[in-house]
């Protein structure tokens, strides 16, 4: 039985895993959040900036994932912002990200589709959440999932920020083989 894990105040506990996606369902007709993600530099912190497609209002979060002993369960925290909040924190250095993330009902549990832009068009990644690490082992990966990547710190956010399009390929070519 792994280690129990410490848990900072205001902190949860996020129970994930990912896929690469092989068979991509047709997503034209469903809708999706448009996100923005920023690394910043030297920490493990995260600016999201959230557009959504049926015309919602924004929203902006500022986040910090916490390392762990366990590669499906970290603790997490984050902050609402206003958008005025999100504009001085996105001058920040660090590493961008934008993808579309659709959500997708498969055996009872919601699966995101992650829609990669820029540097990681091409990259299509499914991730799933739990409340334990029990309900996550549990899940069976959806239809349109490939080759499980949960413990292949490539595909964590800000390794994927850091990533060009060239060492992304050779990296998915390199698994696939």
């Amino acid at each position: 039985m792994p280690a129990k894990i410490e848990i900072p105040k205001y902190a949860q506990l996020e129970h994930e895993r990912r896929f690469l996606v092989d068979r991509c369902p047709d997503l034209s007709q469903r809708p999706y959040r448009m996100i923005e993600d920023l690394y910043v530099d030297g920490s493990r912190l995260r600016a999201r900036a959230i557009a959504f497609s049926d015309a919602r209002p924004p929203e902006f979060k500022f986040c910090k994932k916490y390392p762990s002993d366990r590669i499906t369960s970290a603790p997490i925290v984050n902050m609402y912002l206003t958008a005025e909040e999100y504009e001085l924190l996105s001058q920040l250095p660090g590493k961008a990200v934008r993808k579309r993330r659709y959500r997708l009902d498969f055996e009872g549990s919601l699966y995101c589709i992650d829609v990669f832009e820029n540097a990681l068009c091409g990259l299509i990644m499914s991730e799933v959440e739990a409340s334990s690490s029990e309900a996550l082992a549990a899940l069976a990966p959806p239809p349109w999932g490939g080759l499980e990547v949960t413990e292949d710190p490539f595909f964590r956010g800000a390794n994927l920020a850091a990533a060009n399009a060239a060492e992304l390929q050779a990296k998915i070519s390199a698994l696939r083989r």
